[in-house]
């Protein structure tokens, strides 16, 4: 349906014309007004009289000092941050180097500076692997692991591309390097420690030559074997070798436990002759004094002297002996003396509890010990001239 139609007495419906009720000027809007309009409504513009026209055509400076400071307050608030308390912030200042913060917060000129942040107070690790050619041309699997830690922010981040990169090839060169100097038994027995320490010698070296701001904390030689085809060979020689290390703490532990009994023993021994070479030298000295002692007194009367050791002898000898062997004179018998027996009778007599003894039995008592004191007075002197020897004065 069309918007002017003949025989609207003049209603038109043009949306055009909304203020033309006549419908004598009709035409487009006004597109200068209606931004006028919205910027008013903004306030950042005014309208002067009752018509509705523009008293000024320019934005005034309070609504763009507004919208200037709103800026300059966004931009300072998004310059605040944080670094946490174990990394470290570095600053870029349009692109290049300018310095390192610590934790905490900070601020930045936003768009100016940019900061990144580095870990440097946790250990990292890393780990490589691979077949590898020991120098009696073998070849063997073997495991490392790397610990390490950033300790230079700036070289670690722009000195080499990829530090973490840089260190696994380091790692990787390094450890070819070891295997390929090493024998494939050292490797799989007791090399392990040697190649560990080498190893880690070489990257030491090399992350300070290329400066990539990462120092090695520990590295681990988590173990190496050989090909599957010949791992059964190498196991069983593997044993072999530690039933051999077994075998020699085995030998040492016996020999420390047995030198310090065999060292107390020599010294003993040693005491023991030290002591019986004292006793024979004093015990010499004392017979070459008491040589000496009996020398005049042999000298003065020689008969009296040998008979006076014969005697002292005898005695010696019979002191020590129990038992004792008579030579009856004008016979062919020995008389035997058990003396051990009379001792051990003479003992139990004493011990026995002694009965008194009536008046009546005293004088055939005392009679009888008359008589028995005669015949031991008869037997001593018969004894004692048996044993005075022959040819004796």
């Amino acid at each position: 349906m069309a918007w002017n139609q003949p025989g609207n007495s003049g209603k038109d419906k043009d949306p055009w014309n909304q203020n033309n009720q006549g419908g004598k000027d009709q035409g487009p809007p006004d597109l200068d007004e209606a931004l006028r309009n919205l910027m008013g409504k903004l306030g950042l513009g005014g309208k002067g009289g009752r018509g509705g026209q523009q008293s000024g055509g320019g934005v005034p400076m309070k609504g763009l000092g507004f919208a200037l400071v709103l800026l300059a307050v966004i931009w300072f608030i998004a310059g605040f941050y944080t670094v946490k308390e174990a990394e470290r912030g570095v600053i870029l200042r349009f692109g290049a180097y300018h310095n390192e913060v610590t934790s905490g917060l900070h601020w930045r000129p936003i768009f100016i500076d940019s900061v990144t942040t580095v870990d440097v107070n946790n250990v990292s690790s890393q780990q490589t692997s691979g077949f590898m050619l020991t120098e009696d041309e073998n070849v063997v699997r073997v495991e490392l692991a790397v610990q390490y830690r950033v300790v230079n922010p700036r070289a670690y981040l722009y000195n080499v591309e990829g530090a973490d990169n840089s260190l696994s090839q380091i790692t990787d060169s390094a450890l070819r390097y070891v295997i390929g100097h090493n024998t494939m038994d050292n490797i799989l027995t007791v090399g392990r420690e040697e190649i560990r320490q080498q190893t880690w010698e070489i990257i030491d070296r090399l992350t300070e030559r290329y400066d990539i701001g990462i120092r090695v904390i520990d590295v681990n030689f988590q173990g190496a074997r050989p090909p599957e085809e010949v791992r059964d060979a190498f196991d069983d020689a593997i044993r072999a070798q530690e039933d051999q290390e077994r075998f020699v703490r085995e030998a040492e532990a016996y020999a420390r436990e047995i030198e310090p009994t065999a060292r107390g023993r020599v010294r003993r021994m040693q005491q023991e002759a030290q002591a019986y070479k004292e006793q024979m030298v004093l015990r010499a000295q004392g017979e070459v004094a008491r040589f000496n002692e009996l020398l005049p007194e042999y000298q003065a009367a020689p008969q009296v002297t040998r008979q006076r050791i014969f005697l002292e002898t005898l005695e010696t000898i019979y002191a020590r002996n129990a038992k004792i062997f008579i030579d009856v004179e004008g016979g062919n018998n020995m008389m035997y003396l058990p003396l051990d027996k009379i001792l051990e009778q003479h003992g139990a007599r004493r011990s026995q509890p002694q009965l008194p003894v009536l008046p009546s039995q005293q004088n055939g008592r005392a009679s009888g010990s008359d008589g028995q004191a005669s015949q031991s007075q008869q037997d001593t002197s018969r004894t004692s001239t048996r044993f005075s020897p022959r040819g004796g004065n």
